[in-house]
């Protein structure tokens, strides 16, 4: 309790004190000028949440929920947007690419994550969710495109921000943000220091059918880390319609873990053993990204020229070492392992798009293409008295070995849109994607070298009975491929008492989705979706020299999904109150899946979602902004189902100074009822279940000192696909 009374009552005391200054026309920064105040007042009417026909577009510039957070913070809050207990990114349940300003990630999962996390949510303009993506983006099922801010005034502008966050163990974060403007010039500097501290418990029932073998784990994780980070963007116009720069990206992560566990087993219902375990995990991250880009744009005649040609590095090392205490009839015996990785990724592209009318007839054509070519290393060795003594159990692993994953990815692309009878407007797209891959094993011999080629159509018609009503379809074909991790076969022990590997015969899942959106006076929309697929790959459990054994699985069998969804964005009290809410409901026939892999799964699910944005600027005319959000979300995926339906939810009060640009924001995060995850996983040997308590709760307070003239623009987006995918 004195944990939170503390920011509130310094909260209050500063609104008492901000009472003395005069309210401003909106809730951003004000220097005096007319001209800038009907700036941002503009900014500030712009609806929080537009829904397009291929996208929900959460413009987040102006939101109090920006404050103390990072961009990975303010993507969990955002509109059909959720992410699961491995860290990964869904829209409306199916898995995203994540691109930055356009700009494709190269990072997927636990590496978004931490990311994601160096970039302050203070620089977020909007975030782009793409559920009906067109050929020009790389799909892999839906995307969504994190926009950033880009200044528009001349001189020397930035800000600072100081936060501290409360939840099990205490953590800091701190951000500046430096931008300067000169004539045909500008050059931006961010950067980054986080110094966390976490705690996750996990209790796991891992029951195999075989001797109804049952082991239990009960399991306390403290998690630190150190993450700073900076980037840097140049950009020189040569005149109105040329102009070139260079992105620098660069972020290090260094983790310290410690853990410890106690377990039991029974077959048939007997005792057999029981552990006690400890784990020290040590790691050191490098992230490394470069972009070289000229764009040509000429206003006039719609004609646009993009180039992107860039780098990406990344290295992780870590050093993993599990000791385990085992008693069994009253006999002690001992056991340690550890493993040392040292993952390094590299990726190599060049990206040409370009944009221009398409005859007289009103019609815009969209044509480009990418190539890229990624090497990656995963050296992996294995530790510890118990590998060295040979002791039976650890005879059979694996020493050490280093895997690569080599790939050259090509594609190309065209999209024509044009609009009928200034009714009907359309868009149709073929993409092509080419993949020669090759993955092996140094130590072990093992070899696979595999390349396909996939065309991935696309279809978008959007029909409108008048300005208060619209009918709009889409179809697209996407396909998702193995991240490299996951086809590496070196087998690692975890804390939980299982083992990890990957799996070197993994295949891609292609499938088909169909959407259906009605709109109705631009502030309600009701949308359907359907989804098939007739293979894909999951986590799933096996039996291997009697070690429980988690690994990516390819599963043949026809799954369909189908899914219902209503959105509302409101705003009252002369656009004060801005109110965003949505509710789905989900429906899956699993029944072909199951039978097929014989999971012994549930045949059909059904499960429903929903969340809520809520807003309020300057209130009593006192220049504090309030915000509040909630979903209601179940994470089912595959074989793997939620036993609970969780509840995530977080309250922020910002107060703003305008006089001396200062910000004082406090933020609540999941005070009533703190968050955890409850699934279990079938597989054709047993289930495994897993119940996580996350440390996603608590306090935090953030201070923010701005400085220079803080307007910002978007940046302008002409083609049709990008100024709504067929939509206006």
């Amino acid at each position: 309790m004195k944990i939170l009374l503390f920011p509130i009552a310094i909260l209050t005391g500063v609104s008492a004190m901000g009472q003395q200054v005069p309210a401003p026309a909106a809730n951003d920064t004000v220097k005096g000028n007319a001209k800038e105040i009907e700036a941002v007042t503009l900014v500030a009417r712009k609806p929080t949440v537009e829904s397009k026909v291929d996208r929900t577009v959460f413009n987040v510039a102006n939101s109090a929920i920006l404050a103390g957070n990072t961009t990975w913070d303010v993507l969990r809050m955002t509109p059909l947007v959720s992410i699961d207990n491995n860290d990964e990114v869904k829209a409306e349940g199916q898995l995203v690419t994540v691109y930055i300003n356009d700009r494709k990630s190269v990072f997927t999962g636990k590496e978004l994550k931490e990311y994601l996390k160096t970039i302050p949510a203070d620089n977020l303009m909007k975030i782009e969710v793409i559920t009906s993506p067109s050929s020009r983006y790389e799909t892999s099922g839906s995307v969504i495109n994190i926009v950033l801010k880009k200044r528009d005034d001349e001189g020397l502008k930035g800000s600072i921000s100081l936060n501290n966050r409360q939840s099990t163990k205490n953590s800091q974060y701190t951000n500046f943000n430096l931008n300067y403007h000169k004539k045909k010039f500008t050059q931006t500097l961010i950067g980054g220091y986080n110094n966390g501290t976490y705690v996750q418990t996990n209790q796991t029932w891992d029951n195999r059918y075989a001797e109804n073998k049952l082991t239990q784990f009960n399991l306390k994780n403290v998690m630190r880390n150190e993450s700073p980070s900076v980037s840097s963007t140049s950009e020189f116009e040569i005149n109105d319609k040329n102009n070139f720069g260079l992105v620098l990206e660069y972020s290090q992560n260094r983790n310290f873990h410690t853990a410890e566990s106690d377990g039991t087993t029974t077959k048939d219902g007997d005792p057999g053993e029981s552990f006690l375990q400890t784990q020290n995990n040590g790691g050191f991250s490098r992230n490394l990204g470069t972009n070289a880009f000229y764009k040509y744009y000429d206003k006039e005649k719609n004609r646009i020229l993009d180039i992107n040609l860039g780098t990406n590095y990344s290295s992780d090392n870590n050093d993993n070492l599990i000791d385990k205490q085992i008693t069994k009839q009253g006999v002690i015996t001992h056991q340690q392992l550890g493993v040392i990785s040292s993952n390094q990724m590299r990726n190599y592209y060049l990206k040409v798009d370009y944009t221009q009318p398409f005859g007289k007839s009103g019609g815009t054509m969209e044509v480009g293409g990418k190539t890229e070519i990624n090497n990656h290393v995963i050296p992996n060795s294995l530790y510890g008295f118990s590998i060295d003594n040979a002791i039976p159990e650890f005879a059979n692993l694996s020493r050490n070995d280093r895997f690569h994953y080599e790939d050259h990815l090509s594609s190309l692309y065209a999209n024509y849109s044009k609009t009928f009878f200034e009714k009907l407007e359309t868009r149709v797209g073929i993409r092509y994607e080419y993949i020669d891959y090759k993955v092996r094993q140094d130590v072990a011999g093992t070899e696979r070298r595999d390349s396909y080629g996939s065309f991935l159509p696309n279809l978008l018609l959007k029909y409108s009975f008048s300005e208060k009503f619209d009918l709009s379809l889409t179809y697209n074909r996407s396909i998702w491929r193995p991240w490299y991790s996951e086809f590496n076969p070196f087998l690692v022990p975890e804390i939980n008492g299982t083992y990890s590997r990957g799996n070197l015969y993994l295949n891609p899942n292609p499938n088909d989705r169909l959407y259906l959106k009605f709109g109705i006076l631009k502030k309600y929309f009701i949308s359907a979706r359907y989804m098939h697929t007739n293979q894909d790959y999951w986590t799933t459990y096996v039996t291997e020299n009697g070690r429980t054994v988690s690994l990516p699985g390819n599963f043949d069998g026809k799954v369909e999904k189908y899914y219902l969804f209503a959105n509302t964005n409101q705003n009252f009290l002369k656009n004060k109150l801005n109110v965003n809410a949505g509710f789905g409901w989900y429906y899956i026939n699993n029944k072909d899946f199951n039978e097929k892999n014989k999971l012994g799964a549930k045949d059909y699910i059904s499960y429903w979602g929903a969340s809520a944005n809520i807003s309020y600027t300057n209130l009593f005319n006192k220049n504090i902004n309030v915000s509040a959000w909630m979903e209601l979300a179940n994470q089912n995926n595959g074989n793997s189902y939620a036993n609970n339906t969780n509840v995530f939810h977080n309250i922020s009060v910002t107060k703003i100074f305008p006089k001396t640009q200062m910000e004082l924001s406090m933020q609540l995060m999941n005070i009533f009822k703190r968050p955890y995850g409850d699934n279990t996983t079938y597989s054709a040997d047993g289930t495994f279940r897993e119940y996580s308590k996350w440390d996603w709760y608590g306090v935090s307070l953030t201070f923010v000192k701005r400085f220079g003239n803080q307007k910002v623009k978007e940046n302008t987006k002409t083609d049709v696909e990008k100024n709504g995918g067929g939509g206006k």
